[in-house]
């Protein structure tokens, strides 16, 4: 199973460190980068390997919040998928 999050920000480089600061927190919760990509200025996507599906989807209703308020995001939207 695989993670997709879409990021609105409107300050790449705060997104940028926040995100990078945050990467042992998503790790302790099941969630490891497969990629990070920049669309244009305000807005970025996150590819995840989900390793522990329950422990991600806590970590998107707790500690992703906090991350999201660190890194100025706006909005953000999170989609679980695995292969067809």
């Amino acid at each position: 199973m695989q993670l997709i999050v879409r990021y609105t920000a409107s300050d790449p480089a705060r997104f940028r460190a926040a995100f990078d600061a945050d990467a042992e927190d998503r790790g302790r919760n099941g969630l490891s980068l497969l990629q990070l990509w920049r669309e244009g200025d305000g807005h970025a996507w996150a590819l995840f390997q989900v390793n522990d599906a329950e422990a991600a989807r806590d970590y998107l209703q707790t500690g992703a919040k906090i991350f999201e308020s660190q890194a100025g995001v706006t909005a953000s939207q999170a989609h679980f998928v695995e292969t067809a």
